[in-house]
């Protein structure tokens, strides 16, 4: 699209760089590097749990195309180079230059502002709103270009975690260390007492269970000595189920199989097993094949274990199969047995012996359970640490329960409340660990380290299992439920050397979240290679403000530049009922300090999602969607531009938000694919991808009738794709969605007053249609005929140009005769129903039986009785009205001429259907 066309389409509202242009073959490359490491590129988003995060480097370069435009000057904005904090001017460029390229910005070549990316941008007198922040990637973007901020959500866990982010920048590192440093004096050697077992490697007999007196000699400490006793850091112990056999009482473990964990170093070709018979884990060559144990010589097939599909245990005694919550409704909650545990050894470590010796797998020995037992004792006489775990009862809910959503139910495993989806050892431990953390006076480093204890969560439960192909444990949130594990794994809270999603591992994930957002960086790929920028001068977070709420209580009216977000998407998370388990911790230290944080979980009814457990649906979302949208578009400024990342999958999903979208004055202006493989698009498949979509406020709505529209967007497109076609990196799928969004600028236009037939087009009938513009690439033999017909003084050169866009072919249309050019140098000639040799070919059509006629042939069929007096009646009864006059509508547009209404009976004018 041209300038020229950009600024004719939007009358005298600036166009913005978004929407003539998007750089997304170098935001996808960036951002699939981003994706698989966050930690490297935006440590930021690293520092909580939040779900659905989309990319940084995403938001940024919206951020770039979105607040800058033609209508600024020099003045308007300041251009720093990264790590020297002096303007480009000084070192061979300018903010000119940069003026400069904003303008050039197009379809055909949108990376001429792309130079721009990695520098230090900062524009003057923008506001920027994200009503759904979530984890805030757009706010803490947005910030990063000087722009006032202003971020809204209503979950309180999401307010508390990108409140943090924005404030990080403005956080001492130095002073954050020394907060920490108290907590690890006052409560690590508390907390890490529990986690450590007899090394394995301390003597010949130092992993036998049979000697109580060795145990507890072994546990005393460590004496330092080349093979004493000494312990070993425990990194996880290894818990499982057991029920009893509703048959014959036998207890059966609730094993799927029976591995432990894969080898690793020099065993990284067997697999660590637990042998059913004696305990010990044992090296397998083959988990799936009979194996057997080193220690007993017992033979088993470590795959075969006593869970099965659909959640039953089988007896390995008599044989009964058992549904496992039924037999927990029948006998209670199941027992819990530690067999295993995975160790890491620090006295080996320095004693320099194999990694396989110092880092491994071992049987849960008399000491390791006694330690439990002790931990147990001391949490139920440590009365004063009750108070720093949480009292609520788990809600029902779409997650919690069996339901459409989700197929777990907590309910039936038997936990009622949060704090029984934690063994006794995990309460005491985070219940000291918060507690000292409320020792840390300074409110801002205070959340920081309970963000960092929050964020233990994932790992830190009696629901978590571990996954043995990888040597670690499941990540709560892999599948967004809760899904507790029949055999789960216990994490070190404090953590050791190694290990996952430990405290000691979070704050640094903290503390280099601060140091990112003191200093932020920047990551881009040029000639294949990856390089980061020198830190930039401006932190994150500067003029931002962040509110728990409801966004469609804003009163905001003409305030904000930009609103830059990622709305909610139907059912694909209910973050409320998943947030719930971080709030209730979060809740212990915040619920007398910040607003929001004083009821028993998150707000839900008020949340906009499909819920079926609180039958929420499809239509109520579209009308709290649509609530939303009305709020934004009165907090947007006249020149405003809305700019969201949208999760489709079907059809009828893009007729609802289109059809939200024109219904609150709102008019789609560009579409852009993320990271997206639409090889499917085309072929009309249901496919899944994400997108942005960039719209803008409006009150113009021109009438058209959809015969017209139709032939406006095969236009727009044919321009469209001549400059798509010199952009070699981009997939025709991703070029598919950007046409697509140049189809909903057309019809948005026009919502509400596009008449088919005399009836006005819903925009979920307009994109039925537009998919089909799109899956056949031209309107036919028609629709090239009737774009003819409008031209006026048609050439065979136009002939051409539409033929290449579409199915009809040059024979076929000469085999109607439609027009006429047999030489090189006869003159073109487009036949309409007066011509003889057409009316000749449509007449022996018709004859025929008609079943080969098209509705264009019918037209020109009718017309000529309709001219001669005779009768039409016969052959309107018997076909379809509607496509006929559809056609004539667009006949009647094209040629100026009421007739083609006129003769199906049509009290129309032609008024009705065109642009007046």
């Amino acid at each position: 699209m041209s300038q020229e066309q950009s600024d004719e389409e939007s009358e005298d509202r600036t166009v913005l760089p978004i929407e003539r242009g998007f750089p997304i073959e170098r935001v996808n490359e960036i951002a699939e590097k981003e994706s698989r490491a966050k930690q490297w590129y935006r440590p930021i988003y690293t520092m909580h749990k939040w779900w659905a995060r989309r990319p940084g480097c995403l938001f940024r370069a919206i951020s770039l195309y979105a607040l800058l435009n033609d209508g600024m000057d020099a003045g308007d904005f300041e251009v720093y180079e990264p790590g020297q904090n002096q303007t480009l001017g000084s070192t061979g460029s300018s903010r000119e230059d940069l003026a400069e390229k904003i303008s050039e910005v197009d379809m055909e070549d949108p990376e001429s502002l792309w130079e721009f990316y990695p520098k230090d941008v900062r524009v003057s007198d923008k506001k920027v709103l994200d009503p759904f922040m979530g984890g805030g990637t757009s706010l803490v973007e947005a910030s990063r270009f000087g722009a006032d901020t202003v971020g809204v959500d209503l979950n309180p866990v999401a307010w508390f975690v990108t409140k943090k982010e924005l404030e990080a920048g403005q956080t001492s590192v130095e002073e954050l260390e020394r907060a920490f440093e108290r907590v690890r004096d006052d409560v690590a050697d508390e907390i890490t007492q529990y986690y450590e077992t007899p090394c394995p490697n301390a003597s010949p007999d130092a992993s036998s269970d049979e000697d109580p007196a060795d145990d507890q000699r072994r546990y005393a400490g460590h004496d330092g000595g080349n093979g004493g006793a000494h312990d070993a850091d425990v990194m996880y112990n290894f818990w499982v189920k057991e029920l009893d056999c509703v048959s014959c009482g036998h207890t059966v473990p609730l094993f799927k199989d029976y591995r432990v964990a894969e080898g690793r170093y020099e065993n990284d070709d067997k697999y660590n097993c637990l042998c059913p018979d004696c305990g010990a884990v044992t090296l397998v060559e083959d988990w799936r094949e009979a194996s057997e144990c080193d220690e007993c010589s017992h033979e088993w097939v470590p795959e075969e274990g006593n869970v099965s599909r659909g959640g039953y245990y089988n007896c390995p005694e008599c044989g009964q199969k058992e549904s496992i919550t039924d037999a927990i409704a029948d006998q209670g909650e199941p027992d819990m047995r530690l067999y295993a545990v995975e160790y890491y050894c620090e006295e080996c470590d320095r004693q320099g012996r194999d990694n396989s010796a110092c880092k491994g797998y071992k049987r849960a020995e008399t000491a390791d359970k006694r330690l439990f037992e002790e931990a147990k004792r001391t949490w139920r006489t440590r009365t004063d640490l009750h108070e720093y775990v949480p009292d609520e009862e788990i809600p029902e809910g779409a997650i919690t329960a069996a339901s459409e959503v989700s197929g777990n139910d907590v309910f039936q495993h038997g936990f009622e409340e949060w704090k029984e989806l934690f063994n006794e050892r995990q309460l005491l431990c985070f219940a000291q660990l918060l507690q000292a953390i409320e020792g840390v006076k300074d409110r801002n480093l205070q959340d920081y380290l309970l963000l960092a204890a929050t964020e233990c969560l994932r790992t830190n439960s009696m629901i978590a299992g571990y996954q043995p192909s990888n040597g670690h444990i499941s990540d709560l949130w892999r599948n967004n439920s809760f899904d507790p594990a029949t055999a789960p794994a216990e994490n070190n809270l404090w953590g050791t050397k190694y290990g996952m999603i430990t405290f000691r591992k979070t704050f640094d994930k903290i503390k280099s979240g601060i140091e990112y957002a003191n200093s932020p960086t920047d990551r881009y790929v040029e000639d294949g290679e990856t390089i980061e920028t020198k830190a930039f001068a401006q932190p994150i977070g500067l003029n931002s403000e962040v509110r728990q709420g409801d966004m469609r209580n804003l009163t905001a009216e003409d305030e904000f530049d930009a609103v830059i977000t990622d709305p909610p998407y139907y059912d694909n998370i209910i973050y409320s009922e998943v947030a719930d388990f971080l709030y209730v911790w979060q809740k212990i230290l915040l619920e007398d300090v910040y607003p929001g944080f004083d009821r028993d979980h998150t707000p839900r009814t008020e949340s906009i999602v499909t819920n079926p457990y609180l039958d929420k649906t499809a239509d109520d979302f579209e009308h709290e969607m649509g609530q939303a949208l009305e709020v934004i578009n009165r907090a947007l400024t006249d020149d405003g531009v809305l700019a969201f990342t949208y999760h489709h999958s079907d059809e009828e999903s893009w007729g609802e938000l289109l059809q939200s979208l024109c219904e609150t004055g709102f008019e789609v202006t560009a579409t852009y694919p993320i990271n997206s493989d639409l090889h499917k698009f085309i072929g009309g498949d249901s496919v899944s991808f994400d997108i942005v979509i960039v719209a803008r406020p409006t009150d113009d709505r021109t009438p058209i009738s959809w015969r017209r529209l139709k032939i406006d967007i095969i236009n727009r497109l044919d321009g469209l794709q001549s400059a798509l076609a010199e952009r070699e990196d981009l997939k025709r799928g991703d070029m598919g969605v950007i046409e697509m969004g140049a189809c909903f600028a057309e019809y948005s236009k026009h919502h509400g007053e596009v008449r088919r037939s005399g009836e006005i087009l819903t925009a979920k009938e307009a994109v039925e249609e537009i998919y089909g513009i799109l899956q056949d690439d031209a309107l036919g033999e028609a629709g090239v005929y009737l774009d003819l017909r409008r031209e006026g003084s048609p050439t065979y050169d136009d002939v051409n140009k539409l033929l290449r866009q579409s199915d009809a072919s040059e024979a076929q249309m000469k085999t109607m005769n439609l027009f006429r050019k047999e030489d090189e140098g006869e003159d073109f000639e487009l036949y309409d129903w007066r011509d003889e040799q057409r009316q000749a070919y449509v007449q022996a059509t018709i004859e025929a039986g008609d079943g080969d006629a098209t509705v264009l042939d019918r037209a020109h069929f009718l017309r000529y009785r309709y001219e001669h007096g005779k009768s039409t009646a016969e052959y309107l009864d018997r076909w379809d009205t509607d496509e006929l006059q559809e056609l004539c509508e667009g006949l009647a547009e094209a040629t100026d001429d009421a007739t083609y209404l006129k003769m199906l009976g049509a009290d129309e004018s032609l008024a009705a259907f065109g642009d007046e």
